[in-house]
C-alpha cells in the first residue's frame, strides 16, 4: 500500500498521528487474534464432542427402532428455539437459552408404558442436535473473526507501520535537505554581499 503524503509539516504530523495509532492498537489486536484463537479451537472441540454425544445416543436407542413404528408422529413437536447472545474474546456469538417442546397429550393407559420415555428420549435428541448445530455455527463465527483479525494485524504489522514510517522518513530526509540548501543559499548570498561592500571599500 502506498502511502500518500505531502512533503510538508502539516502531513508529516498527520502521519506520525496514523502511526501512533496503529502502533498502539496492534498489541491489542494481537492478544485479541490469540484469544481468538484459543477460542476456535474450543469452540471446535465442544462442537464434536456434541456430535459425538449425539451420535452416541442414536447409538444407544438404536435396540427401540422397531418402536419407533407405533409411536404417533407429530407427538411431540419443537415450538421455539431460544438462543442468547455471549462475547467471547470481543466476539458476539450465538449460545442455546432453551427450547420450548409442543407436546400433544396422549393417553398413558391406551398408549405402550414406553410412550413416556419416547418422549424424553425424543427431547434429549433434539436437544443435543441443536447444541450441536449452535455449536458449529459458533465455531463459524469465530473462525471468520479470526480470520478477519489475523488480516487486520498483517495489515498493520507488515503493511501500514512500515509504509508510515518509510513516508515519514522520507519527508524528514526531505525537511533536512530543504533546510541544507536554505542554509547554504543564504551562506552564499552572506558571502557574495560581504566581497561586494569588500570590493566597494577599494
Amino acid at each position: 500500500m502506498a502511502v500518500k503524503f505531502q512533503y510538508n509539516k502539516t502531513s508529516l504530523t498527520n502521519l506520525g498521528k496514523q502511526l501512533k495509532i496503529r502502533q498502539n492498537a496492534l498489541p491489542t489486536l494481537k492478544n485479541k487474534e490469540s484469544a481468538l484463537r484459543v477460542s476456535v479451537i474450543a469452540a471446535k472441540a465442544e462442537a464434536q464432542a456434541q456430535a459425538q454425544a449425539l451420535e452416541g445416543k442414536l447409538q444407544e436407542y438404536d435396540y427401540l427402532c422397531a418402536l419407533w413404528n407405533e409411536f404417533e408422529p407429530g407427538l411431540v413437536s419443537i415450538k421455539d428455539v431460544h438462543l442468547k447472545t455471549v462475547k467471547i474474546a470481543g466476539v458476539k456469538a450465538p449460545a442455546l437459552d432453551g427450547i420450548d417442546f409442543d407436546l400433544k397429550p396422549f393417553n398413558a393407559f391406551v398408549k405402550p408404558a414406553w410412550y413416556a420415555d419416547g418422549v424424553r428420549i425424543l427431547q434429549e435428541l433434539s436437544t443435543l442436535g441443536i447444541e450441536s448445530e449452535i455449536s458449529e455455527e459458533r465455531r463459524q463465527v469465530l473462525e471468520f473473526n479470526r480470520k478477519k483479525t489475523t488480516q487486520k494485524v498483517n495489515l498493520y504489522e507488515k503493511v501500514q507501520i512500515p509504509g508510515f514510517q518509510e513516508a515519514i522518513r522520507k519527508i524528514k530526509r526531505y525537511m533536512e535537505d530543504e533546510e541544507n540548501l536554505s542554509k547554504a543559499s543564504s551562506k552564499i548570498v552572506k558571502s557574495r554581499h560581504e566581497q561586494q561592500e569588500e570590493e566597494e571599500e577599494l
